[in-house]
């Protein structure tokens, strides 16, 4: 099977019911994408399928149909996307374990909501847990980037 990951396209053969998040760390390397649960109960493993936040650790390979967006993707080392820099800039990050998916939840929220109100950030977020309970800084980075994004 064939994929596009952050752009690239990737020949597979793996069997259609293995979760995208293997495809991604195992078989791919892309270790930014994190294991968390399993159950798509946590966040940890969020990425972009056609530009939708899901969950990979639930998603098996054979039905993605779509572009795979990746944390490796949306930006670089010399040019982080501007929600990367919103969470360097607010110290998001304690642990860091659950970055990538709350990174990526929250870049797909902009997306689909360039204004988001706090309500509108704690429903999409909702499902992103983060055990160092960052929660304040995560809803500050997004309405920074937010900002950032409309040109303010």
């Amino acid at each position: 099977m064939e994929l596009t990951i952050n752009g690239k396209k990737h020949r597979i053969d793996v069997p259609p019911d293995m979760p995208l998040l293997w495809v991604l760390r195992d078989e791919l390397g892309l270790v930014g994408t994190k294991f968390g649960c399993g159950v798509a109960a946590c966040g940890a493993c969020t990425v972009h399928v056609g530009g939708q936040a899901v969950r990979s650790c639930v998603t098996p390979v054979g039905e993605v149909n779509a572009p795979v967006t990746t944390i490796e993707g949306i930006g670089t080392p010399d040019s982080l996307a501007v929600i990367q820099q919103a969470w360097i800039d607010h110290q998001v990050a304690q642990c860091g374990y659950c970055q990538s998916g709350q990174i990526m939840q929250a870049a797909a929220l902009l997306a689909d909501n360039p204004s988001p109100t706090n309500l509108e950030i704690d429903e999409a977020m909702q499902g992103n847990l983060c055990r160092c309970g960052t929660y304040p800084r995560i809803r500050a980075a997004i309405h920074n980037a937010a900002r950032r994004l409309r040109g303010g």
